[in-house]
């Protein structure tokens, strides 16, 4: 392959030139493959290239998003909506089960907003009898804003789903599946999107970013590009117990491997495969930062969300951001519906430098309108079409894992 764009500055000026082309590969791309109903993306931009870094299937955090994109959004989401059920009227969303969390309950307002103005009703339905001790038919909440909404009992009745005695016509999945409910998903017909069969019970970081290094790979190839521009390295290692020691050795020699593949004074993140939440991230420069792991450590990387064992690690490339707001290292989270952005919002954290996880205790949320970051008009298109790219290159990836369990 003849490389023709081989940095950064080449690249962001060949995407701006060139969108259509782009944005018709894309297009072409995603014909045929099962695009997950939302996604959101978190993106590293560093001197030298944009990197997505982690992909949520059932995203929080509608609620942090600008009311400008929303607002944009909704003839997007009733295009989505159509596509499953032409003739839908009735929309169920599967929640988690945070109802403490009153931010997560403000990002269900948000969403169901966005639903609703698209033209639909919405009924809030959880399958957690945990929710629902008395076997009430529902519990009212208010969340962080002070919204109220209600949580429906789920029922299921030859294999459609009902909420409230109504059936639902569409089902929205927010529930990450780390502690899969009890339920043969395969014998529900009531549509539900994305598919309850690629929660984090199943699904790996690691496969994510081999597709993804397809996608990405493919996308250089056909137009000329150097793939490292818009990816990070990696390295996938399989059976190691933090608890027993176990895999330490054969941990440590990849994060070494993968460093002396990287520039001086590099870092690496070894994140769980199953990790969710920011859980099971450390930050290390050698291997032997891991072999010599002190209890606490290995503690935080053994075990995460509903006691999920973490026995396969992600080594991914440190790519320093070059973000900040408010003098804080930042990145950027692009939310997307059926492969499309609509919006994001900014992560900042003043407890870490420009290499550290900003998805840990300090972060704070910026919403971020799209030309909140832009320094010249050519600054703001050049930034909304990198992001969008790097974005919808990795929700395709997503949609092979999808592909793998349908």
């Amino acid at each position: 392959m003849e490389i023709k764009i081989n940095n950064k500055e080449q690249l962001e000026n060949f995407v701006c030139e060139n969108w259509d082309k782009v944005n018709a590969y894309i297009l072409n791309a995603q014909a045929g493959l099962p695009i997950p109903f939302y996604s959101s993306v978190d993106i590293r931009e560093s001197k030298e290239k944009y990197a997505p870094v982690d992909h949520n299937m059932y995203p929080a955090g509608f609620n942090n998003l600008c009311s400008a994109d929303l607002k944009d959004a909704n003839p997007i989401v009733r295009e989505t909506l159509v596509k499953i059920n032409a003739n839908a009227k009735t929309i169920g969303i599967i929640p988690e089960s945070h109802t403490k969390n009153l931010m997560y309950l403000d990002h269900l307002v948000t969403i169901s907003k966005l639903i609703i103005d698209a033209g639909y009703k919405v009924l809030i339905l959880s399958f957690d009898s945990g929710l629902f001790p008395n076997n009430e038919e529902s519990i009212d909440l208010t969340s962080h804003s002070g919204s109220a909404l209600k949580f429906f009992r789920g029922k299921i009745e030859t294999g459609k789903l009902y909420a409230q005695n109504e059936r639902i016509d569409i089902a929205i999945n927010n529930n990450d599946q780390s502690n899969p409910w009890p339920i043969e998903w395969k014998e529900i017909s009531t549509p539900i999107a994305p598919t309850p069969l690629i929660g984090w019970f199943r699904r790996q970081k690691n496969t994510h970013f081999a597709y993804y290094k397809k996608v990405a790979d493919e996308f250089a190839a056909h137009f000329g590009i150097n793939p490292d521009l818009i990816q990070a390295q990696f390295r996938a290692v399989e059976d190691v117990d933090f608890e027993t020691k176990h895999g330490l050795e054969k941990l440590g020699s990849a994060v070494d491997d993968l460093i002396s593949n990287l520039k001086p004074a590099s870092k690496v993140f070894v994140k769980a495969s199953q990790g969710t939440y920011g859980m099971g991230i450390s930050v290390v420069s050698s291997g032997e930062e891991i072999i010599n792991m002190n209890r606490k450590t290995r503690n935080k990387m053994d075990v995460g969300k509903n006691s999920i064992k973490f026995t396969s690690l992600l080594v991914q490339e440190g790519v320093e951001t070059i973000i900040k707001w408010d003098d804080m290292p930042a990145e950027i989270t692009i939310y997307l519906m059926d492969g499309k952005s609509i919006g994001g919002f900014m992560r900042a954290n003043g407890e870490k430098d420009s290499l550290g996880n900003l998805n840990s205790r300090g972060m704070i949320f910026r919403k971020l309108c799209m030309g909140d970051i832009k320094e010249s008009p050519k600054d703001h298109t050049t930034k909304e079409a990198m992001y969008s790219l790097i974005a919808r290159l990795a929700t395709i990836a997503s949609a092979y894992e999808i592909k793998e369990v349908l």
